[in-house]
């Protein structure tokens, strides 16, 4: 019997296997794709999901395959500075996630896991001690089932958990254009029709996410090569460039009201989904992983919804708010946008609240003192406690370390702070 049953193999799916596997863990990844997408949805890393892969010596590896970005323009002059953030990654990684796929579905079966493509899960029992899986005429059985299987997530269904929300914006378009560039350059302008984001991958290409109120189609619709030339011109005022990929979809805002239903756990998309503002999605999926992979190595998964559920709400209501802002209309929407953009991101605190939300950087969870807070830089080895923590590498600061006048802390594996049990 496995410890541990993973449905999906993406970024999100392949750290929980990681973890899980690394502490000495039994696990098999189960998706229903023959191979890994070569396209690339996701295309930022941000800080503290480099501190984390960082941790399991991940990070230097993706920073070469990529584009770092300390600065975010945004309409008109307005921007967010990333590079004072208090990390050793102050920016946003510009990278295609079939980077991120790759690096971490092979850091996934390096430590021990399985994973098994081709596989369509149709079929979950819940049992006393463990979760019996069946795809087809097979089967497998382990203590505990994660669903890292996306938005239209079986394993949720099954699970009868919900997913409640609602549609944000229909008919978005998704490019990677080849444009004459600084390959850094990142930009987000609105016109009085919508919006465009340009961000760049390094070599020349850039990806492109675009809408138009007035070309609201099925995403079925192929997108045209005039349409993103439209985008281009009108918004950013760019002239148009050869694609090589071209896509259109719908977005919207849903978060599972839990993230767990007896030995059933959602992560990733699976249990939120919202707005492309902000590039969070894949990143807080695998902030998620981070978190429930030392939690099923050492049993303890009593806070995982307690601290990641508020992060996954916390996204949703941002992301939403900045997609609202950029899909105003009218002389009102232009007044709220520079309001919003040009005055209040030019208040220090606001700028640094921003970027801290932005990256990362700035997420802690529920605890007394520096209990809950980011220990980026602290390496994961080390002298170990007790032995149920001692597997899953927790970390006990020297005392010249501690922040809290002498009371007993420990480095979580995924990072954080927690107080010796």
């Amino acid at each position: 019997m496995n410890d541990v049953l993973v449905v999906g193999a993406g970024p999100t799916g392949c750290t929980v296997a990681a973890e899980v596997a690394r502490a000495g863990g039994r696990v098999t990844v189960l998706d229903r794709h023959e191979a890994p997408s070569p396209l690339s949805r996701a295309f930022g890393v941000h800080a503290r999901t480099l501190e984390q892969l960082d941790s399991r010596g991940l990070a230097d590896e993706l920073v070469a395959t990529g584009t770092p970005v300390d600065h975010l323009r945004l309409v008109g002059r307005a921007g967010i500075d990333l590079s004072r953030l208090p990390t050793r990654f102050p920016f946003v990684l510009m990278t295609p996630q079939v980077h991120v796929d790759r690096l971490l579905e092979r850091h996934a079966r390096d430590c021990g896991a399985r994973v098994e493509r081709g596989v369509r899960v149709d079929g979950l029992v819940q049992h006393e001690d463990g979760v019996t899986v069946t795809a087809g005429d097979r089967s497998w059985r382990a203590r505990y089932v994660v669903g890292a299987d996306g938005v239209h997530s079986t394993v949720r269904q099954l699970a009868g958990i919900g997913f409640p929300g609602r549609a944000v914006l229909s008919s978005v378009v998704l490019a990677d254009v080849r444009l004459d560039l600084a390959p850094d350059d990142l930009r987000v302008d609105v016109d009085e029709h919508g919006f465009a984001f340009l961000a760049p991958f390094g070599d020349g290409w850039f990806r492109l996410i675009g809408w138009d109120r007035r070309r609201q189609v099925g995403t079925d619709v192929p997108v045209d090569d005039g349409e993103v030339a439209g985008l281009l011109a009108r918004v950013l005022g760019l002239p148009a460039g050869p694609t090589r990929w071209t896509s259109r979809f719908a977005c919207d805002e849903r978060q599972a009201p839990t993230y767990r239903a007896g030995r059933v756990l959602l992560a990733g998309d699976a249990a939120h989904v919202h707005s492309p503002a902000g590039g969070q999605g894949m990143n807080t999926g695998i902030q998620d992983a981070f978190n429930l992979g030392w939690r099923l190595a050492t049993g303890d998964l009593d806070g995982y919804e307690r601290e990641r559920h508020p992060v996954g709400r916390t996204v949703l209501r941002s992301s939403g708010a900045t997609i609202r802002l950029m899909t105003l209309a009218g002389r009102r929407g232009r007044l709220a946008r520079a309001v919003a953009l040009r005055g209040l991101l030019r208040l220090p605190p606001v700028a640094h609240r921003g970027a801290g939300m932005f990256s990362g950087i700035a997420i802690r969870y529920p605890g007394p003192g520096p209990v809950g807070t980011r220990a980026a830089g602290v390496p994961l080895r080390g002298p170990r406690l007790a032995e149920r923590q001692r597997d899953a590498g927790f970390v006990q600061l020297p005392a010249t370390d501690r922040t809290d006048g002498g009371a007993g802390l420990l480095v979580r594996p995924d990072g954080y702070t927690a107080a010796v049990s």
